[in-house]
């Protein structure tokens, strides 16, 4: 099937330009993630290895990719360009060779490891197996799909070839479904925490609802790269490879955007970071996790009309806010 779109030495020119970019992004995160962590401000107890090690991690592989980026540019445009048979464009055009697959070898193992965290977040939040079961299962869709792509790649000269695209379609939608459905899942087990709690306190001191708005724009972020990615892909467009060196740097900005505006907020650090860290037993404490409002409590005693007491239990709030309540406690 015949690609349209950009040239390929143009569009790998932009992508390693665009990639270089969101690089410095990326490392400026990193090392913004790395100080959210270890700042006084945030509780010591917290268990931050398993965090910086999965941040360490996408540095290491988006760093490899970059490197790989800019030796196969010099490839293309220096060392082969005159050797090399049709020049720069037959250059990038072939995907059978060792960089190019070492490349697409290093974006699947960012994505799993980037996919393992979130299905790995939702376990923590919900704390149950069966909640995670489908992003799982489409998270071993990504894993065998992507390993077969990136070895099965290697054996033709083009990626849009039929038997090549089902598989790098099937990749594609198992890991847009798992981020997805894993980020849905945590939102809507934030909120409905956040309702529930609610309506047992008198104000809105302390909502977690900031923490949910968080994982969509992460999620959103990385969602709409794969999924024009995707497009360009359906299409043949070439704009496919400039994406996915896109989408590379972009995997560790969302993972790193999500620390660090967390972080930036006091009220939110401790529990978040205890939640995508540690396998804190969260169903068990949601009360505790949250500020509670100290209810005063009075007994009072009145008299009934046969000459006998009682007492009753109210609050502060209760009388204020009822006219007969005042009349009731007199």
């Amino acid at each position: 099937m015949a690609s349209s779109g950009i040239p390929l030495d143009t569009g790998a020119l932009i992508s390693a330009v665009l990639e270089g970019i969101l690089y410095g992004f990326s490392v400026l995160m990193f090392m913004g993630t790395i100080w959210s962590l270890t700042s006084k401000r945030q509780v010591q107890d917290i268990n931050r290895c398993p965090i910086v090690v999965v941040a360490t991690l996408l540095l290491l592989l988006s760093t490899a990719h970059m490197v790989a980026t800019i030796i196969r540019l010099e490839d293309g445009f220096v060392k082969y360009r005159d050797t090399y048979p049709g020049g720069p464009v037959a250059f990038f055009a072939d995907v059978s060779q060792g960089l190019y697959v070492i490349k697409h070898a290093l974006y699947v193992l960012q994505t799993l490891l980037a996919d393992g965290v979130v299905v790995y977040r939702c376990y923590v939040v919900w704390q149950s197996v069966r909640v995670i079961i489908l992003p799982s299962m489409l998270w071993c869709g990504v894993a065998v799909t992507g390993v077969y792509g990136v070895w099965n790649g290697s054996q033709y000269d083009s990626v849009f070839v039929p038997e090549l695209m089902t598989w790098i379609l099937g990749f594609f939608i198992s890991t847009i479904a798992a981020n997805a459905l894993s980020s849905g899942l945590m939102a809507y087990r934030i909120w409905a925490i956040e309702h529930s709690i609610t309506t047992v306190r008198a104000s809105t001191q302390g909502t977690m609802m900031p923490i949910a708005r968080v994982l969509i724009d992460a999620a959103v972020l990385y969602s709409v790269a794969l999924l024009i990615t995707l497009i360009c892909f359906i299409c043949s467009n070439n704009g496919e490879y400039v994406m996915l060196d896109l989408v590379m740097p972009i995997i560790s900005i969302a993972f790193y955007m999500v620390l660090i505006r967390i972080a930036m907020n006091r009220n939110y650090s401790y529990r978040y970071l205890s939640a995508v860290g540690t396998t804190a037993e969260m169903e068990q404490g949601n009360l505790q996790k949250y500020p509670t409002i100290p209810l005063q409590v009075h007994i009072s005693r009145f008299m009934c009309s046969d000459g006998t007491s009682a007492y009753g239990i109210g609050s502060d709030h209760q009388r204020r806010s009822s006219p007969r309540a005042l009349t009731e406690w007199r």
